[in-house]
């Protein structure tokens, strides 16, 4: 990853240095420490904010590094499933008829099986391709070889989108 991007742990780092800005600060009594001290612990708040963002249209995900992944077709199928297995839920209630509202129960709990398969699949998928792309890119950095090192920085900025959005898909169900 570039200097320009976000990412987790340029976050830490910035807090870090942050907390001992406004420690110096309070020691020497520096307003002006403290207050640069500020604006990097928000800025940190910030990049964090950011390396975990996915926008997200259907089964595509883009994040703001550039990042570009698809669903696993479990989720999207999944998701489906779910969907509709809630409406003959609902129309066998309607209706009285038990046998689609059992038959749409368990088209729903299927669902949701194999929409966590999917988002398992992604996460999964996405930390190993981060790992590689990481790795291949310093390798590639050290050799000199800018054209893979730009490869392997886009195999790992698309591999994060995918592991984001399994991610942000697990803790929106969680919440819910």
């Amino acid at each position: 990853m570039s200097d320009k991007d976000s990412s987790t742990a340029k976050s830490w780092v910035d807090s870090a240095v942050a907390q001992g800005q406004s420690a110096l600060g309070s020691l020497t009594g520096s307003t002006g420490d403290k207050a640069e001290a500020a604006a990097r612990k928000d800025q940190a708040a910030s990049e964090k904010e950011a390396s975990h963002s996915v926008g997200k249209l259907g089964p595509l995900n883009v994040s703001p590094s550039g990042g570009v992944s698809t669903d696993d077709p479990n989720r999207t199928e999944g998701s489906w499933n779910q969907t509709l297995g809630s409406a003959k839920e609902s129309l066998g209630s309607l209706t009285g008829s038990s046998s689609l509202q059992k038959e749409g129960e368990r088209q729903n709990a299927e669902g949701k099986g194999q929409e966590a398969q999917g988002q398992l699949s992604d996460f999964g998928s996405g930390m190993q391709d981060r790992v590689k792309g990481a790795a291949g890119g310093m390798m590639a950095g050290l050799t000199g070889d800018r054209e893979k090192e730009d490869e392997m920085r886009m195999k790992h900025d698309d591999a994060k989108t995918k592991q984001r959005s399994a991610e942000a898909d697990i803790q929106k169900q969680a919440e819910a």
